[in-house]
Parts: C-alpha cells; structure tokens; sequence
C-alpha cells in the first residue's frame, strides 16, 4: 500500500499528524496542503509537513489518490464542494470530524458521483492544544479510529481506509453512523459541553480569582478539556445538537439526584450516588481498540 499524493484539506493538528505518519510509514511520495490561511499553509512547508502549498481545495486535490479532510465540521459542506470536480474517481476521501450523520448529509449534498470515493472516519486523538506548531507522527498510535462507511461504500475502499488507519499505528473499528453520534454525545461532547460550563460557572461568580487561585489537581483534572478550541467545539455541539440534547436530559435527572439528596440531608443517599459512579469509573480502563480491531469483512 503506497500512495502518489496526499492531498491534505486543513493543515492543523489533526491534519498534520496523519501526513507527518503517513510520510514517517513511507506510504506518501508527495503531500499537497490547503488552509485557509496563507501563513498556516506556508508554515506547513516550513514544518516539512507538507510538500507543496496551495492556493485552493481543487488545487490540492488535483491528481490526489488520497484525500484527507480536516477541517472543522463546519467547514465540511463548502470543503466538499470545492474538491468535487477536481477528485479523482479512484481516490480514498476520509475526514476527521468528530460527528458524522452531519458529515455525511454534506457530502451526499455536494459529491455527487463521487461520493462513492467518501469512507468517514473519526480517530479518537488530539490535544488541548491546535495548530500545525503541535502535529506529531505519533498522535494516532494506540487509539481507536471509526469509520462509518455509506452504503455506497465498496468493500475495496473500505479495506483501503481500514490499512491506512493501521499503518499510522490505530486500532480500527466500524460503527453505524447514527449510533456514532449517539455514543460520542455521551462520552465525549457532553464532558466537553459541563467542562465549559463548570468553568464558565466559576468565573461568573464574584470570588471567581480567588476560587482559581485556591484550586488543586481536582480542578486541574476535570477543567482540562475545557481548554478545548472553540471554533472546533462550537461546530460539534451544534452538528449533534440532538444527540447532546438528549445526554443533557441524562445528566439534568443525575444532578437532580445530587442536589435532592442535599436539600434533604439524606447522607444515605448520597453515598449510594458516589458509591455507583466511584464503582463504575474505578472498574473502566481506557480502550485502545483491542474489542474493536476486526477487519472490514467482520462488520
């Protein structure tokens, strides 16, 4: 498996770390960036993360036989829409994006006859930190990559992603794409929405310097995600409104609970309700993939 030109649409974190691996793996001959922004491009180049610097989505993609896609999931629709013209029938097309019933309406939107060459992924990587500056070659080993094929989505294409996931150290799995959004609502978007809020919470309050003066690792530990880009987590709570709507509901009868418990002084209660979370995050371990490492054949 070896490719003749990466075009590579977002030259950030994500972006650059997949081309920084895919070159370490000796599968790229040429890497081709877009951004939208002229020095982010020009600093990819002067990084040696890319190749050659382009001035558009077409240009980039020209004669690409592997085109990845990350960019914010806002920006997927007009991204699409740029390439079509310009993708190759026989090219591999994959996102990042952390939501994927959205990505996947963008594309069956714009595409056209080539959205056959689409096969979504989500890799579950990345940093508090964005930008080009932070890429590393390392970022997806031992974590879990999705990938939620269309039904348009022929088994070679689907083998094709499937290798390249592998060959920059994931553990690839394969879920429906509605259940996708369902299980990242809960797991990932909702923890990111109460860590904004909890910060947010703080800092509205008249004390909040001297509450964050005081605060310890507990802080440090919980607020980490809410470090999170903004433009980046704006798109991904608005893309699965829906779905983090619904773990809101959850997570509002949870609280519910707690405060109940206070009002009432039921301290019964409320080490039943600790006792239960302490149990099941005590017993949970951080899955790199080895439940979900079945190859394209097995799904």
């Amino acid at each position: 498996m070896s490719y003749q030109r990466l075009a590579l649409i977002g030259c950030g974190l994500m972006g650059g770390s997949f081309a920084l691996a895919l070159r370490q793996a000796g599968l790229v001959q040429t890497i081709a960036g877009f951004s939208a922004s002229e020095k982010t491009r020009q600093r990819a180049l002067q990084l040696g993360v890319i190749d050659q610097a382009c001035a558009s989505v077409a240009e980039a993609v020209q004669g690409a036989d592997l085109v990845l896609l990350a960019v914010p999931v806002g920006a997927m629709h007009s991204s699409f829409a740029a390439m079509r013209d310009a993708l190759q029938p026989h090219a591999l097309l994959m996102d990042v994006g952390s939501t994927k019933c959205d990505v996947i309406a963008a594309a069956q939107a714009t595409l056209g006859e080539r959205l056959p060459c689409l096969v979504p992924a989500h890799p579950i990587a990345g940093k508090e930190v964005a930008g080009i500056e932070h890429a590393e070659s390392t970022l997806y080993q031992d974590r879990r990559t999705i990938l939620t094929p269309l039904a348009s989505t022929t088994l070679q294409r689907l083998n094709k992603a499937h290798a390249v996931w592998t060959a920059v150290g994931s553990h690839v799995s394969t879920m429906d794409p509605e259940a996708h959004d369902a299980t990242f609502a809960a797991v990932s978007h909702l923890p990111h929405l109460l860590a904004f809020a909890a910060v947010n919470a703080l800092m509205a309050q008249p004390q909040a310097a001297t509450f964050l003066d005081m605060a310890g690792p507990g802080f440090r530990d919980f607020s980490r995600i809410a470090a999170s880009e903004p433009a980046v987590w704006r798109d991904i709570l608005s893309a699965n409104r829906a779905e983090v709507l619904t773990q809101l509901a959850h997570f509002r009868n949870a609280l519910d609970q707690f405060e109940s418990t206070l009002q009432s002084d039921d301290t019964a209660a409320l080490h039943r309700l600790i006792a239960q979370a302490s149990q099941v995050r005590s017993a949970w371990t951080l899955q790199a993939g080895q439940t979900g490492s079945q190859a394209p054949e097995d799904v």
